[in-house]
């Protein structure tokens, strides 16, 4: 094969032979070795599954995704355990709330203090600017905290109160023991104590309580709390009430017409015992009131004209 070469510039030309044996040789490195290369790589392409990621980082992806998921689970049953606390912590407050409320409504009734300036039955007015408008925000932990500090603070005022009702509670006793006043709530004293001359007899005797008449039926009361120690007739009385008041202290109630408590009762001052009459050694309707310590007779008066604590 001959190639003939012009130059552009003269018109000299060149001759070049080529051999048959040169031209197969060309010809497999420019045309036959790209093709087969090229067919090579196709084929191993086309033979190979498509893999994007491989056994190792598949397991280390599943790997991490179950880390992942455990760690949400611990975050969401710490939350839970922290929610179940506050619920038990709030309800605590809550009971000890509703003891303080009755706490201050006994303390209110007895102390006789003016139940519009302590009403307990409501919550009690409050307001101020919310926590936002001032960029305050409260976390979990000081929420907490600020909960055991109420919680305590709940502690101690309950503590004084208790103490408190224990005072007043004594002297509520001790003032509703305090014999004093009148066991009638209308009426009027028609013999004294001491010497007097007998209705009966006509003769001076000694008489160890003093007579209060009144309308048949009116209320006959306490003149301080008790024990109900009698209720029925005994000789001379006709149906009489004997109260016991603690400290040696007695008081009796005679003549009476229908008795209202019996052997046994709590009475407070004030409350009803019998209903006047004139059963018994009487001779109209009237209450026989006698006040005795450690079982004689003392003179009334001294009771019946002293102020009520």
């Amino acid at each position: 094969m001959n190639i003939v070469i012009v130059n552009n510039k003269n018109t000299e030309s060149k001759h070049l032979k080529i051999s048959g044996v040169m031209i197969v040789f060309l010809l497999s490195i420019f045309i036959v070795m790209p093709l087969t290369l090229g067919g090579g790589a196709l084929y191993y392409m086309m033979n190979q599954e498509p893999q994007v990621l491989s056994e190792e980082s598949t397991r280390q992806l599943l790997d991490d995704m179950r880390s992942q998921k455990a760690e949400v689970e611990k975050i969401r049953k710490h939350s839970q355990d922290q929610l179940d606390a506050l619920t038990v912590r709030m309800a605590e407050l809550q009971a000890r709330l509703v003891r303080l409320d009755a706490l201050g409504k006994r303390l209110t009734h007895i102390a006789d203090l003016d139940e519009g300036e302590f009403d307990f039955d409501r919550t009690p007015p409050v307001g101020g600017p919310e926590a936002n408008e001032l960029g305050v925000e409260v976390e979990l932990d000081d929420f907490i905290t600020t909960i055991d500090e109420l919680a305590r603070t709940i502690d101690d005022r309950e503590q004084q109160l208790e103490v408190i009702e224990a005072l007043l509670g004594n002297r509520k006793i001790q003032d509703d023991v305090f014999i004093a006043g009148r066991p009638i709530r209308k009426g009027w004293l028609s013999s004294k104590y001491g010497k007097r001359t007998d209705p009966f007899t006509g003769r001076v005797a000694w008489h160890e309580g003093v007579d209060f008449a009144g309308k048949d039926g009116s209320d006959i009361i306490a003149v301080a709390a008790g024990v109900v120690t009698w209720a029925g007739p005994r000789y001379g009385y006709g149906l009489l009430v004997e109260v016991d008041h603690g400290g040696g202290y007695t008081t009796r109630y005679a003549h009476n017409k229908k008795a209202l408590v019996k052997p046994g009762d709590i009475v407070g001052k004030g409350q009803t015992l019998a209903l006047m009459g004139s059963s018994g050694r009487s001779t109209g309707p009237h209450v026989h009131y006698e006040v005795r310590h450690k079982g004689r007779a003392v003179n009334p008066s001294k009771f019946i004209y002293r102020a009520s604590r």
